[in-house]
């Protein structure tokens, strides 16, 4: 039952080239990087990515991006990634690109052994339609395009079917763990960790901080560590290391001192 691995390298240890990867995390939160850092310094290539977006200020999944390492995305947040935008445009990658609701439940749907299931976003648009570039042919022309997904009338409305998703791997990042794999998730990092978690056949999570058997309260856990197959604890400057893909700051009210009244 205990699932601690030495290392994040020796957890990665067996995922090869060309391997399917369900990645957690939300902009900047909750990505899984020490996993990612494993992975690109074994130098695995080639993998197909479901993941909300590709990465952002040189971490996450730019850092196999930029090296060129990722062969297949599916997800739909890729405006943040300028480099996610030269591979896709010159034809280097393929991409596909769906409302960012549906792979948090083609992912959450695979983990639950649930084949396909029935939305409504997307009828009417080439999601639905078929037509969406999949991949580019460098030139400006599309050299694979998205195929018609099959739409069903539900009570007068129109639903558009979408198939599950399973992957060979997950890598996932909680704030807290414990020895058999069960996770705490906070916040942002809430949104796509437990879908990622449950779609992995084997899934990976680095902690920030781990904990005994015993140490979580029940009704707090989140991803169940039935999920879950391998923990790798993070150092405090691994779990510290945290970036802000927007800082924003706002201008004192006139007649007021910064801090002040």
């Amino acid at each position: 039952m205990d699932k601690v691995a030495a290392t994040a390298r020796e957890a990665v240890a067996d995922v090869p080239d060309g391997a399917s990867l369900a990645v957690g995390g939300f902009g900047l939160g909750g990505v899984p990087n020490v996993l990612i850092q494993a992975l690109y310094e074994r130098g695995v290539g080639g993998p197909s990515v479901v993941s909300n977006n590709r990465g952002a200020l040189e971490s996450g999944l730019a850092v196999l991006l930029a090296a060129g390492r990722i062969a297949r995305v599916t997800g739909s947040c890729i405006g943040a990634n300028k480099e996610f935008a030269r591979q896709y445009l010159a034809g280097e990658l393929e991409t596909e690109l769906i409302p960012q609701g549906t792979p948090a439940e083609r992912l959450r749907a695979g983990g639950a052994g649930i084949p396909a299931f029935c939305t409504p976003a997307g009828v009417g648009t080439q999601v639905a339609e078929g037509g969406l570039p999949r991949r580019y042919d460098g030139s400006g022309g599309v050299a694979v395009a998205s195929p018609p997904k099959e739409v069903r009338e539900f009570d007068g409305a129109l639903y558009v079917l979408e198939r599950a998703i399973r992957t060979d791997f997950a890598l996932v990042r909680a704030a807290k763990g414990d020895r058999h794999g069960n996770l705490v998730l906070s916040k942002a990092a809430r949104n796509f960790n437990p879908p990622a978690a449950m779609a992995g056949r084997i899934t990976i999570a680095e902690v920030e901080e781990l904990v005994e058997p015993g140490g979580i309260d029940p009704d707090a856990v989140h991803p169940p560590g039935i999920f879950v197959q391998r923990v790798v604890a993070l150092t405090p400057q691994q779990a510290a290391d945290k970036r802000i893909e927007r800082r924003t700051v706002s201008r004192p009210a006139p007649g007021r001192r910064p801090g002040g009244r």
